[in-house]
């Protein structure tokens, strides 16, 4: 046993055998065969006494077996990797060997070959040494999986079988020294249930996995891609796993979706956040389509810099455009952008210009010089308690500065202009949610003012295009509650949450990112979209499991009572009953009352008027007025209602 450990280590640490050393034992295992092919043809005496012109037979065999060798490269492969694509190579390899010693036997004259002469030897010992090789490299290979496991690798279980799944456990057993072993399949396919893959068992999601993982000591789950979405779904199945301290590594949320072709690596994986684990269902946007919209033009986006416009900035840049006009109050995060920019598309014309969209002469001066075709507005304040404290800013950067970009859209000619809302727009309850719901107004009274301008005219150009875009929490958004718990979390708690019964809706930015730009290149003008944002999640449920991945022992949750204008549940009117469907599924168009344009321009004005003066009170009043549905919750501007 010792002298087997000691030839192992010496054999499986070295990076491969030399192509001489595999070639000999293919050469070996030829000769060895030849003789057993001669004996069951004629016995052991007849080989004893022909030792010598039997071997020099074989000898001259391995010249057209190594031709063959030659155009199927069987010696340059590794033994200890060797895949069913090997063996075939090696039988190939053999049967073009015997075919070319057949014909050479028949058109030279020399006739004395005793296997060529008795062609069924030649067969046997074709099928003989094609065994032999074969089982020599899947016999090294089974040796190498058994012996090179390490003492510490951990047994996992692999969620999905079949492609992915099976792509994921040659990644794990090729990969050299061990990490993982693993112990077993899970499959959500009733007809792979009950099943052996790779010569491991495959287990059906109903059984009750933890229990069988902490029988085999497994402690890890890796998720196959192609199951991510439909592990997602599996709540009673994610909570026990995070209970029972299983870790679960899977696709990050942010990572490009495998396409189930391409090679799979574990190490893609990675130990799951709380943003994978949110169930959602898959968002498919038409990308091409809008890329041919966007692709050539001059784009402008406000907001640039936060967590919205940044990400529209990565995916608008990705078309192609003419040239990109980046604005952004912030300075260092503009900064961010400009050297993300030039390290990413350095080839694409773009200006990072720090200026408030509510500088109204400079922001013409902008409007001047670039002419945009399209302007993505998202700059705004977002944060509830602050905006509760400052309604004044909110009126002056929020509804003051979207009426500076609507108007010089119109006035120089924007072909498109797509503003990005809020679900806290819905029915507000404070102050931020209602300055976005101004915007809206005043975004969607200025379309149809242009629009009825242009018929009475009777001018054939076309005019600017007013869309909003409405919807709820992105994951991982500056100041958004996961940040937020993860940092709470990492000083020991407690971790915060307003109230035990709150819930809201989740969505990548990237899929929100995208979601905006479908509906505002769809949008025909005046129309306010609303996403479907999927199931709402509970957030005491999800400062829980935050808790429990991290494994973080102690950190209780504390609940504060609600905030100033914070409401249980956010809105998104994506019921049927106030919306219209659009060609995309997730994307609805609201029901919503229409206001008069010069009524709105006279309420902004109103509205602008009294933010100078710092009275708050008087300033909530007007927006009540203007937004008779808005409501105050906990909030010292309840007495307003």
């Amino acid at each position: 046993m010792i002298l087997f450990s000691r030839l192992f280590n010496w054999y499986f640490t070295r990076s491969a055998l030399p192509y001489w050393c595999i070639l000999l034992i293919d050469y070996l295992t030829i000769i060895f065969c030849g003789y057993l092919a001669y004996y069951l043809f004629n016995g052991g005496a007849e080989v004893t006494s022909h030792f010598w012109p039997i071997l020099w037979d074989l000898l001259i065999l391995l010249i057209p077996y190594t031709i063959a060798f030659r155009v199927f490269h069987t010696y340059s492969g590794i033994f200890r990797y060797s895949s069913f694509v090997d063996l075939g190579r090696v039988a190939l390899a053999m049967l073009l060997g015997s075919v070319i010693a057949y014909i050479g036997y028949k058109l030279l004259p020399v006739k004395s070959n005793i296997f060529l002469v008795h062609y069924p030897r030649l067969i046997l010992l074709l099928l003989f040494a094609t065994s032999f090789m074969c089982a020599t490299r899947v016999i090294v290979k089974s040796v190498y999986d058994l012996f090179r496991i390490d003492n510490y690798s951990k047994r996992i279980f692999i969620y999905g079988a079949q492609d992915g799944g099976v792509s994921l456990a040659k990644s794990i057993r090729n990969e050299t020294p061990n990490r993982y072993t693993i112990k077993g399949f899970i499959s959500s396919d009733a007809s792979m249930q009950g099943k052996w893959l790779l010569g491991l068992p495959v287990y059906g999601e109903k059984e009750d996995i933890v229990e069988l993982m902490r029988k085999q000591n497994v402690s890890t789950l890796m998720v196959s891609p192609l199951q991510t979405a439909h592990f997602r779904e599996q709540e009673d199945l994610v909570n026990s796993l995070i209970s029972a301290g299983i870790k679960i590594m899977m696709l990050p949320s942010s990572a490009k979706e495998w396409d189930g072709k391409s090679e799979l690596r574990y190490s893609q994986l990675h130990e799951v956040d709380i943003e994978d684990l949110l169930p959602r269902d898959k968002i498919e946007v038409d990308m091409l389509a809008i890329g041919r919209q966007l692709n050539a033009s001059r784009i402008l986006i406000t907001g640039a810099a936060g967590s919205i416009g940044n990400e529209i900035v990565n995916q608008v840049a990705r078309f192609e455009p003419r040239e990109l006009i980046l604005i952004d109050q912030a300075e260092t995060p503009m900064h961010d952008v400009r050297r993300m920019m030039a390290s990413n598309f350095p080839d694409l014309s773009c200006q990072t210009i720090v200026a408030s969209i509510t500088n109204q002469t400079f922001m013409e001066n902008v409007f001047r010089r670039f002419r945009p075709d399209y302007v993505f507005h998202a700059a705004a304040y977002k944060h509830v308690p602050m905006m509760e404290d400052n309604p004044a800013m909110a009126v002056q950067n929020n509804i003051y500065g979207t009426r500076v970009i609507a108007d010089l859209a119109v006035k120089y000619g924007t072909k498109k202009f797509v503003m990005i809302s809020t679900d806290k727009a819905v029915n507000p309850t404070n102050v931020m949610g209602c300055s976005k719901r101004i915007c809206e107004i005043y975004c969607q009274a200025l379309n149809t003012f242009v629009e009825e301008k242009k018929k009475a005219g009777g001018e054939d150009s076309p005019c600017t295009q007013f869309v909003t875009t409405r919807f709820g929490n992105v994951l991982g958004s500056n100041g958004s509650v996961i940040p937020i718990f993860k940092e709470q979390i990492a000083k020991g708690g407690p971790v915060t949450v307003t109230h035990p019964d709150i819930i809201r809706y989740f969505m990548l930015i990237p899929e929100a990112c995208k979601l905006v730009l479908e509906a505002g290149t769809m949008g025909k003008g005046g129309e306010i979209f609303v996403f479907d944002m999927g199931k709402p999640v509970r957030i005491a449920d999800l400062a829980q499991r935050m808790i429990t991945l991290s494994g973080a022992k102690n950190c209780e949750i504390k609940y504060t009572g609600l905030r100033d204008g914070e409401k249980l549940y956010e809105e998104v009117l994506n019921d049927a009953e106030h919306t219209l469907p659009t060609i995309h599924p997730k994307i609805m168009v609201a029901k919503v009352r229409e206001y008069d344009y010069e009524q709105a321009c006279q309420d902004e004005e109103r509205l602008l008027e009294a933010s100078f003066t710092g009275d708050d009170m008087a300033i909530v009043k007007i927006m009540k007025e203007i937004v008779p549905e808005f409501k105050s919750r906990h909030s010292k501007y309840e007495t307003l209602d």
